[in-house]
């Protein structure tokens, strides 16, 4: 199986990381990119897709508003919040929300765990 991965994030440097430490562990991954929500909906109008990483705080609207209008499109799409507010009142609203949370910065090991969010 191909895997379409969305990477969501108003800071290019930070898309191109994430970018660049899944390509390292899955090179046959397809990865789209947006730097904020609309552009995000719009490659979800287009494509099919298995993984989405979003920065809660992006420019235009919050991740969690963000990951309701995705899954409103597909709602097969696992989809994981990065963000450097770790707050537990944010880990529990990521929880009732059905999502995944993993706090920034991002690394090897949190990238496989987002791998592990897809694949498993």
């Amino acid at each position: 199986m191909t895997y379409t991965m969305l990477i969501v994030d108003d800071s290019r440097v930070s898309r191109l990381m994430i970018r660049t430490l899944v390509a390292t562990q899955r090179p046959h991954w397809h990865f789209l990119e947006a730097s904020n929500t609309q552009e995000a909906i719009d490659h979800a109008i287009r494509e099919s897709i298995q993984l989405a990483a979003m920065d809660l705080n992006t420019s235009s609207i919050d991740g969690f508003e963000a990951a309701r209008q995705l899954h409103a499109l597909q709602d097969d799409t696992k989809i994981v919040l990065l963000t450097a507010n770790v707050e537990q009142s944010v880990r529990e609203r990521a929880q009732h929300a059905q999502l995944h949370f993993i706090g920034k910065p991002v690394t090897e090991q949190t990238v496989a765990d987002m791998l592990a969010i897809a694949e498993g």
